[in-house]
């Protein structure tokens, strides 16, 4: 079986998924895994599709037919078990201001960790008078690492900053 990343951004519609799945479905794809959104009116989304090799072409073709939708394929690789790394499910919440995710993410490589899963959004906050982060961030730490150290570096960023640890 290949994999198929996909990578998918049109005008939000109601129906879009529905048609996707389809396609995959009637193209002999297995939708293994996604993460979709509706932001600003547009759908965006990434999906992982496993297909035979000798179905590849034909559903790559339809992909690329759906109207209205932008759609770009990647060939995925069949990643090592990840029974020896490390993940840390993190709660992130603060005030938030521009480059936030910029100062989480940095914090983050230099500690040689690397984030692979990111949620982010901005919350009004009425009794604050400013406008709230908050993100859920899935961190694979490299061997050996402490998740304090990466915990107590992300705090460290600014006093308004709250990180919680979430058990798996």
């Amino acid at each position: 079986m290949k994999q198929l990343v996909l990578t998918l951004i049109g005008k939000d519609r109601p129906g879009l998924v529905e048609e996707i799945s389809a396609t995959i479905l009637q193209h002999h794809g297995n939708w293994a895994t996604s993460n979709l959104s509706h932001l600003a009116g547009q759908f965006a989304g990434i999906v992982l599709v496993e297909v035979a090799e000798e179905h590849l072409q034909a559903l790559q073709d339809a992909l690329h037919t759906l109207p209205e939708l932008e759609v770009r394929i990647e060939h995925g690789e069949h990643s090592k078990p990840e029974t020896q790394i490390e993940k840390l499910n993190l709660v992130i919440t603060g005030n938030d201001r521009p480059g936030i995710i910029q100062e989480l993410s940095t914090v983050i490589r230099h500690k040689g960790a690397n984030i692979t899963h990111l949620n982010s959004r901005q919350q009004s906050a009425p009794n604050w008078g400013l406008p709230i982060f908050s993100a859920f961030a899935t961190v694979s730490l490299p061997p050996g690492m402490d998740k304090e150290h990466v915990v107590d570096a992300l705090e460290a960023i600014t006093s308004d900053l709250i990180v919680d640890v979430e058990p798996d």
